[in-house]
């Protein structure tokens, strides 16, 4: 019996383990090597590189034959996009996206709202000659990006103030990492019904985001573009922020949500 338990443990630990290996994957911008893994988790490197070579094997991760580091693979991709599939608000939001895509011709991301920040739930491809990919299950911090300051913006009071008494995040010299000067923005967000981020999550990027609302009014999502900042300047034309507004508004009133998105932007 004892044995059992054992074998039991060592099975959910190692599963575990495999999981995090993942998730640290998924969340890190670059690949990874056995060293830096294992730091991170802090555990061997032989316990890494074992679970590695099974995940590889599975399909689940890659290791470059140059750098000989790993990433995320196409099987695990797939899955990934076939739980935002399976989601309502995906299945909801995906016509509309493609509508926004080519109107706007730059690469639409649709989002979920969660403790860490905004989960990329979907993307769309633009249609510029320059494109910036988004990677599906990446998350973008709250105060750092147009998605992320949109969903402070609009989500309660209460939870609000728990992200906000923790540190804000600096990604780059034009992050918002002052409290005040970012419950302003907040309040100017409020206003107009939209957030964009121009250099806060890196340089020479922007993006346009707008809140998706439920069947109560409650904040269930995010859809924005992206782009470089030349292609999305600050603040963002007249047209894109049109065109976005109404693909919101239109998954926003498939979703439940009955009226128009808040704010003072058609």
């Amino acid at each position: 019996m004892p044995k059992i338990a054992s074998e039991k443990t060592t099975g959910i630990q190692s599963v575990m383990l495999a999981l995090s290996i993942l998730e640290t994957l998924g969340r890190v911008r670059s690949p990874l090597g056995v060293t830096a893994l294992a730091e991170s988790l802090g555990t061997t490197k032989s316990r890494i590189h074992r679970h590695l070579q099974t995940l590889v094997h599975q399909g689940y991760i890659v290791q470059s034959p140059l750098t000989e580091r790993y990433r995320l693979g196409s099987r695990l991709i797939e899955l990934g996009n076939a739980a935002a599939n399976a989601s309502d608000i995906a299945s909801v939001a995906a016509q509309p996206m493609r509508t926004l895509r080519d109107k706007s011709e730059q690469a639409v991301i649709l989002g979920q709202i969660e403790d860490e920040g905004i989960r990329i739930l979907t993307t769309l491809s633009g249609k510029m000659a320059v494109e910036v990919g988004v990677r599906p299950g990446s998350i973008l911090g709250f105060n750092t990006s147009a998605q992320g300051k949109m969903a402070l913006a609009f989500m309660p009071e209460s939870a609000r103030e728990r992200i906000l008494a923790g540190p804000l995040a600096e990604e780059t010299p034009y992050s918002i990492t002052r409290r005040d000067v970012l419950m302003q923005h907040l309040e100017d967000i409020r206003n107009r019904g939209w957030a964009d981020a121009p250099n806060e999550a890196a340089i020479g990027l922007n993006a346009l985001s707008f809140p998706l609302l439920g069947a109560s009014g409650e904040l269930v999502g995010s859809l924005a573009i992206v782009s470089l900042t030349q292609f999305i300047g600050s603040p963002p034309s007249a047209d894109q922020i049109r065109a976005v507004g109404t693909a919101a508004e239109e998954i926003s009133n498939a979703l439940g949500y009955m009226g128009n998105l808040p704010g003072q932007w058609r």
